[in-house]
This record gives structure tokens, sequence and C-alpha cells, in this order.
């Protein structure tokens, strides 16, 4: 069967499913101009406000595709480049797309799989789920932002036996470093996404787009210059329309309902 990305609503958020059960949810090229043209699809609809990727059946992701990548040594470095060009433009679209995005993740998430999980702004993982950055296993190193995620989110020695080790690590320990937001036991993490991604729904869009800037915006920016970022996402935040209706709700102790 071929491998492909689907799409399904769900209220008001869309789940994106990697599917190639020949190769354990493997990444490709198809599933990285998909996944884009989803997410872009996805920003120019405002019924949409959240994203939940999972994987088919019984695991998120095992990566790339080894005997794709076998077949390309054969090719010259370029068409290899390409590829991962693709890959790096989906994760830069999920990093970048003013919407929060959500990982729901059963079984594996390997390589590829892992800095996929790891470019969305929440994780949900069930209780046995592995992650494991097996790129040194079979000679490679690592590519979809994942020397990066791992760096900015655990200490360098921890993050190196993660890449260079190759050692597998459980959801219930990302959860207690803070990589894994939720753990619910096996076969539940997408229903525990979409009831993150409903809680979500109902807050201001534009005040999540703004959050999810600035954190994004924070590790690489100076005191100073983040100060006045923030000034200016809280000043437009406040004379949006959606600012009104949330002060004036919770004044009145009623829920608000953001456009």
């Amino acid at each position: 069967m071929a491998a492909e990305l689907k799409s399904a609503s769900h209220g008001r958020t869309m789940v994106l499913t990697i599917s190639n059960p020949d190769h354990r949810n493997a990444l490709g090229p198809e599933i990285y101009a998909a996944g884009i043209e989803a997410l872009n699809a996805a920003d120019s609809n405002p019924e949409v406000r959240s994203v939940v990727i999972t994987g088919a059946g019984s695991t998120f992701c095992a990566g790339g595709n080894l005997q794709r990548l076998l077949a390309n040594r054969q090719q010259p470095p370029e068409v290899q480049a390409q590829s991962i060009n693709g890959l790096h433009g989906w994760i830069e679209e999920i990093r970048t797309f003013p919407k929060p995005v959500i990982a729901a993740v059963e079984g594996a998430a390997a390589g590829a799989g892992f800095s996929l999980a790891l470019a969305c702004d929440f994780i949900v993982a069930a209780d046995d789920a592995v992650f494991v950055m097996a790129y040194s296993t079979v000679a490679l190193s690592p590519d979809g932002g994942g020397s990066w995620s791992l760096a900015h989110a655990l200490p360098r020695q921890l993050a190196n036996e993660l890449l260079m080790a190759g050692e597998r690590i459980g959801a219930p320990r990302l959860q207690q470093l803070g990589v894994v937001n939720r753990v619910t036991a096996a076969g539940a993490a997408l229903d525990e996404a979409l009831a993150l991604a409903e809680r979500l729904n109902a807050r201001a869009p534009n005040a999540l787009a703004s959050i999810k800037e600035l954190v994004n915006e924070a590790a690489g920016a100076a005191l100073t210059q983040h100060l006045a970022s923030e000034r200016e996402h809280f000043v437009r935040n406040l004379h949006h329309a959606n600012g009104g209706i949330g002060i004036e709700a919770f004044l009145a102790k009623k829920p608000p309902r953001y456009s």
C-alpha cells in the first residue's frame, strides 16, 4: 500500500494520520509535501483551531525508510538533500504554524518520527510508547531538527546519550524530563490529544498564536528584545476583539466565546 498522510476533521481539530502500513509509517517525500499542504489549508481555515499528528495503527512513525535511503546511496547526493529539504520544510511549517500542533504517539517514534514529535507544541503518548534516535545505529546523523530540539530540551549529556548511543527512552521518563505533556494508557493517546485540543480550541486563537511565537523566539532573544516583543503582542491582543470578550466574560463569570 502506498504511503499517504490522511486528513480528517474532529470538530475544530484537523487530524493528520501518517499511513504507511508496509513500513511502520515511515516517512517520505510524498508525506512531507502532504503535511505542508495540509497545514497551509488549516492556516487559512478559521474553523480549524488546532492540529493533531498521529500514526495509523499501533506505531506513530518509524522514521526514514531504510530501503529508500539505501537506494539513494546510488544516486547523486543532491537527491537525498532534496528529500531532507522536504522534511525540514514540514518541520519548519509545524514550528511556525500559528495554531497548536499536538503529537499523539502510540508505539514507536523513531528517528525522524521522534524529530517530528519534538517539533510539535505538545506530545501526548501512550505509557508503552518508545522514543529512539536510531540514526547512529545505522551510521547516520540526525535530521528533522532532532538534535536541535533535544539540545534545547535536555542537558547536553542526556541529549548525547539519546543521539550518540541511540538509547531508547519511554514516554514516562520523557514526561519526567518535561518533553512529553501527557501519558495515557495504550490505545488512548489520540483521544487524550483530541481532548487537549478541545481545551485549546476554546481559547482565543490570536493569543495562542502570540504565545507560540514568543516561546519559539525566546531561546534566541536577548531579554530586552524579548520584553519589547511581549509588549507588542500584549497590546495587539488587548485591542483585539477577543481581548474584550475574554475580560468581560471573566468578570461576568461566564465562558467566553472567541472569534
